[in-house]
């Protein structure tokens, strides 16, 4: 995605390993526990981020979308080398998305990172002009 972000689908506890070799400090979880059988559960990733040496941050999405404090949890997980993950990784870039234009991000780039990442975040203008405005 970008130099400090990184987004993927669900990912396990021997992922996170992988995962901090590849210079990852922070694991983002934007998955709430218990969305589909076989998930692993926060705690199980949280377990083997302490193990690895990473900071992990849980900042869990539902079905009721995203919200102001998802926003500011966001941005309190700080600048650092991170993999946010959920299910398919749409709810995770589609908050980072939301969080750099109401940081004030171009939304253009922000548009074309998410594209080039395979996400279209095109539907979503209105929303980041939106917040954009009210910086």
């Amino acid at each position: 995605m970008t130099d400090v972000l990184s987004v993927a689908p669900q990912i396990s506890a021997d992922d996170v390993a992988a995962a901090a070799k590849l210079g990852v400090k922070v694991l983002i979880n934007n998955r709430p526990d218990g969305e589909e059988p076989g998930q692993p559960t926060g705690a199980e990733i949280k377990a083997a981020a302490e193990a690895a040496g990473l900071a992990y941050v849980e900042i869990p999405v539902d079905r009721s979308g995203l919200s102001p404090d998802h926003l500011d949890a966001w941005d309190a997980a700080g600048e650092a080398p991170a993999l946010a993950y959920c299910r398919s990784g749409t709810r995770s870039i589609t908050l980072w998305a939301h969080a750099a234009a109401r940081r004030g991000m171009d939304i253009d780039e922000i548009i074309s990172l998410a594209s080039n990442a395979g996400y279209d975040l095109r539907g979503h203008r209105a929303t980041f002009e939106m917040l954009a405005k009210a910086r």
